[in-house]
């Protein structure tokens, strides 16, 4: 079974505008996009070209879902056998023969760029929600939190339960500065975009 990162993007915008950024960013060079429609959702494949000019194969799916306050995106992992063969052809290729590695430059360099694959396709899909208005406020579904006491909801920041009067402040809940993703008070890396708080 594949392992998948997933995360959420809040905002009023579709998966194919959020999609649209992959396309144009990866669509260059030796790789090449593809966009599959399903019933529930979009699936974009960044894969290397049929005829690539450097490096080793690579394919990369992303699926996007429309959820009630965003965008749903999963990354699911990459497939490195291709770049794998490519760097082992270029070890053995300059173990033979050091002159080799002169020609095996632009290889080993496409190779270095397909295994941060992941990586860029996060930072272009953060670039592009920020771009489209994803916000770093609480969705409007998640702006309820309950009591520890009594169980009712309140509004977050509520100083005190509207119902038994408690103190809410240990209940109250942060967002994390990059990417809006709810988070414990004394949490230290966010869970959602894995950056430093």
């Amino acid at each position: 079974m594949q392992t998948m990162e997933h995360k959420l993007f809040h905002g009023q915008f579709t998966p194919e505008e959020l999609a649209e950024y992959l396309q144009i960013h990866f669509n260059r060079g030796n790789l090449m996009v593809q966009k599959i429609q399903y019933e529930d959702g979009l699936g974009i494949q960044i894969k290397t070209r049929d005829f690539h000019t450097s490096g080793g194969d690579t394919a990369l799916g992303v699926l996007f879902k429309q959820v009630e306050d965003g965008v749903s995106v999963q990354v699911g992992q990459q497939n490195w056998a291709g770049i794998a063969a490519s760097i082992g052809y270029s070890a053995l290729a300059t173990f033979l023969n050091p002159v080799n590695l002169l020609g095996r430059l632009d290889d080993i360099a496409q190779d270095v760029e397909y295994l941060q694959l992941t990586d860029e396709v996060w930072k272009v899909l953060e670039s592009g929600a920020r771009a489209l208005g994803s916000g770093f406020e609480l969705s409007a579904k998640l702006r309820r939190i309950s009591c520890e006491y009594c169980g009712a909801a309140n509004p977050v920041g509520n100083a005190t339960c509207t119902a038994c009067g408690a103190p809410m402040g240990a209940q109250q809940p942060i967002t994390c500065r990059h990417c809006g993703f709810i988070i414990p008070e004394k949490t230290t890396i966010c869970p959602n975009c894995k950056n430093k708080l």
